[in-house]
């Protein structure tokens, strides 16, 4: 008997981590790649080893973009769902905000949409809602967690809105050819 629970747990473990491996996957072979701005951020953590922290230019939703209530629903400040349209801008080819809204929408055939949740922030604004997308950690390796030059971001998104970062490229070489060079 016990031996068969072992097993059982087992099984279960192996087929969640296979699960989360075909999901990923399967993410970045169907999922549409688009270009992010990011703005500077402190990019060190001490205690949680090195990783580069991203705020992204669309992290701040501009309330006029919101279709229904500037406010989440039920009054609540953080951890609602946001759905956000990205569309390519036509200067830089960074995608940018076309629209949002707490429900879910369809995309027009030019943009993608990404769900994120709302987040309290110290730098709140009253004209913005502040959204995290999960996307806002890059683990790098060890030592090559402050780099100079400009950030942004390839994400992947998924037909169903979910983000999944591809690349970070600092001055437009992917991070780990920029550090690299650097002779860290």
């Amino acid at each position: 008997m016990k031996r068969n629970l072992v097993i059982l747990v087992l099984a279960l473990q192996t087929v969640w981590l296979l699960a989360t491996v075909v999901q990923q996957e399967t993410l970045r072979h169907r999922g549409r790649v688009i270009l992010l701005a990011t703005r500077p951020v402190d990019p060190r953590d001490p205690l949680r080893g090195d990783f580069v922290r991203l705020n992204f230019e669309i992290s701040e939703v501009p309330t006029n973009l919101l279709a229904g209530p500037a406010t989440p629903p039920a009054g609540r400040t953080s951890g609602v769902k946001i759905y956000v349209a990205l569309a390519p801008a036509a200067t830089n080819g960074f995608w940018e905000i076309t629209r949002a809204s707490w429900e879910r929408f369809a995309p027009a055939a030019n943009e993608v949409i990404l769900y994120g949740h709302s987040a309290w922030s110290w730098g709140n604004n009253p004209q913005s809602v502040h959204v995290t997308y999960g996307i806002e950690q890059f683990f790098v390796a060890e030592g090559t967690g402050n780099p100079h030059g400009k950030l942004t971001a390839q994400a992947i998104v998924s037909p169903a809105g979910r983000a999944i970062l591809k690349d970070v490229l600092v001055d437009g070489k992917p991070y780990r050819e920029a550090v690299s060079d650097t002779g860290r």
